[in-house]
């Protein structure tokens, strides 16, 4: 059974051009409900940690430098098969295969600047989740 949470994050690129704000209207638009939010900034070592598992990948390194280069907006949407739609709704990582509409069509710069993350997974969703969010609270 989909879950219904999923988790989100508008990166550096996509904070620092003013996009927070319609990137969130595309997200309601979507049928996705807002239920914990926090604006941030990433240390080096807390990027490194969230994004561990590509650690022995060659861009690890720059994707951490990239994470942690500016404010961040982290947030857990819920809504019924959060993650699948979710995932449809940013598109494909590479802005230039993603479709129209989506949102690292209309707000991505490049693969790398690609504006937003999307849980690829219901068990990811309540990791990534409980990086940012206390435990304790329930999703």
């Amino acid at each position: 059974m989909a879950g219904k949470i999923t988790f989100t994050m508008l990166k550096p690129d996509a904070v620092e051009a003013n996009n927070i704000g319609p990137i969130l209207a595309k997200i309601n638009e979507g049928g996705f409900r807002i239920v914990a939010m926090k604006y941030l900034r990433l240390s080096p070592e807390q990027a490194g940690q969230f994004y561990a598992v590509h650690k022995e990948r060659p861009f690890y390194g720059e994707l951490v430098s990239y994470m942690s280069s500016g404010p961040i907006v982290a947030a857990v949407l819920t809504k019924d098969n959060a993650v699948a739609d979710f995932r449809k709704l940013i598109g494909a990582t590479d802005p230039t295969k993603a479709e129209e509409g989506t949102i690292r069509k209309m707000f991505a710069k490049s693969i790398a600047a690609n504006a937003i993350h999307g849980s690829d997974s219901d068990e990811n969703a309540q990791i990534e989740a409980n990086f940012f969010f206390s435990q304790l609270e329930r999703f």
